[in-house]
């Protein structure tokens, strides 16, 4: 079964969703609901979401932008739209972000359940073939470890091409291996010994020493080239892992190093 994520302003189209719409004939087995764009993507945070029903024109932050961080958070999750015809500029430009379908408003119960049933379909199909990537994976991975390094060597690659986007996640690169988020946690830590998140810091504090070295850029400058977005936070890691902050890291080097 699947989880539904419904996001709209107006509390009476959130409710009258829920209340209209038959989800168990869909395979949905659990509905949540969200006011904006802010609100849904911190429900994301802590809640499984497999589809999201949105309108476009939504307060505190506009679809476009929802969709984006929605999709890079999870690439999987399948989204779509609904709109007005004054919207429905805004609603193609939302499908060329990754928005899987939309639907103009005015909207019938049968609008409604017929839209959901065709996200529905999309996220089985990709479903599907996750699981059929993962099978023959696994099987390419039964002929020894040239297989392990070969994933392995395709994930790292991916790691550095991705090293400066901050909102590079697990899930997206799920998305571009074909695999699904939970298969590839189990695989990545079984081929870099830790989970994703703390080997892309690792990385990304490594790049950063590397900075702290080669340049006279300012640690904001350097949080950022290496995809951390909060300067602080960059300190704070850095300091926990190095035992010293950036300046102090940069300042013994260059002692060290006559520079």
């Amino acid at each position: 079964m699947y989880s539904l994520l419904v996001v709209d302003d107006e509390n009476i189209i959130r409710r009258g969703i829920r209340a209209l719409v038959d989800f168990p004939g869909l395979g949905i087995g659990a509905c949540f609901e969200a006011s904006n764009g802010e609100e849904a993507l911190k429900l994301m945070e802590s809640q499984r979401i497999d589809l999201i029903l949105a309108d476009i024109n939504m307060p505190r932050m506009n679809g476009l932008e929802f969709c984006r961080r929605a999709k890079a958070r999870d690439p999987s999750v399948k989204i779509a739209m609904i709109t007005g015809y004054d919207y429905l500029d805004y609603a193609i430009r939302a499908i060329q972000l990754g928005v899987d379908d939309y639907a103009l408003k005015p909207l019938s119960r049968q609008d409604v359940q017929a839209l959901l049933f065709r996200l529905v379909k999309k996220k089985e199909e990709a479903d599907r073939f996750a699981a059929v990537r993962q099978v023959v994976d696994k099987l390419a991975g039964s002929a020894g470890d040239g297989a392990d390094a070969g994933a392995r060597a395709r994930i790292a690659g991916l790691l550095e091409e991705h090293l400066a986007d901050a909102s590079f996640s697990l899930g997206a690169l799920a998305a571009q291996l074909g695999y699904s988020v939970s298969y590839l946690s189990t695989l990545f830590k079984k081929l870099f010994g830790e989970n994703f998140r703390n080997h892309l810091l690792g990385l990304r504090l490594e790049q950063a020493k590397l900075l702290l070295l080669s340049t006279q850029m300012k640690n904001y400058e350097i949080a950022a080239a290496v995809g951390i977005e909060d300067p602080n936070y960059f300190s704070v890691c850095f300091r926990r892992r190095y035992k010293k902050t950036p300046s102090e890291f940069r300042s013994e080097a260059g002692h060290e190093t006559g520079l």
